[in-house]
C-alpha cells in the first residue's frame, strides 16, 4: 500500500474471488473505479434496477463522505448506475444499482461482465456541520427560483 502523510486509509475486505481493489485510471483522477465481481459470469440490465456486486467491503472512517457514482462512458451509452453514499457504520457489501434508459444498448438492454468497470467511489471530507434555524435567509440575486430559473 502506498500512503503519503495526508493519505486517507479506507480498509478493504475482498468477499470473494474475483473482487478487485477500486482502482484510479489516471494520476488526476477523483473517482476509484469499481468493478463488477459475478465470479465468472455476467448480469443483464434492463430498465429496472438491479443491484451489482462488487466484491468488497468498506470501513469509511467517520468525517468522510463515500460516494458512489456513475462513470460517464457508461452513462454516455444509456447505461446508468444511482449515486449511493456509503455511510461510516455500514460494512457489508457494496453494490452497485444500476439500470439502462429504453433506448440504451440494445433495445434497453445491457450485459455486464465479470470484471467490468461499473461505477467510481468518491472520497470528500465532511463538513462539521450545525443547522440554526433564523427568521429569514440573506437575499440573492436567484432569491427562490428554483429548477431552471437559472436557464437551460
Amino acid at each position: 500500500m502506498s500512503t503519503t502523510p495526508d493519505s486517507t486509509v479506507l480498509r478493504v475486505r475482498l468477499l470473494r474471488e474475483g473482487a478487485r481493489l477500486p482502482q484510479r485510471q489516471s494520476a488526476l483522477a477523483s473517482g476509484f473505479d469499481l468493478h463488477a465481481c459475478l465470479e465468472g459470469g455476467s448480469i443483464e440490465l434492463g430498465v429496472s434496477p438491479v443491484l451489482v456486486p462488487t466484491g468488497i467491503a468498506v470501513a469509511a472512517p467517520a468525517g468522510l463522505d463515500v460516494q458512489l457514482r456513475p462513470r460517464s462512458g457508461l452513462a454516455s451509452r444509456g447505461v446508468l448506475a444511482v449515486l449511493g453514499t456509503l455511510d461510516a457504520d455500514y460494512r457489508g457489501e457494496l453494490f452497485v444499482t444500476m439500470y439502462c434508459l429504453p433506448g440504451a444498448g440494445d433495445g434497453g438492454r445491457y450485459v455486464i461482465e465479470d470484471g467490468e468497470r461499473i461505477a467510481q467511489l468518491v472520497v470528500a471530507r465532511l463538513a462539521p456541520t450545525v443547522f440554526e434555524v433564523v427568521e429569514d435567509l440573506d437575499a440573492t440575486e436567484r432569491g427562490a427560483g428554483g429548477h431552471g430559473s437559472t436557464g437551460r
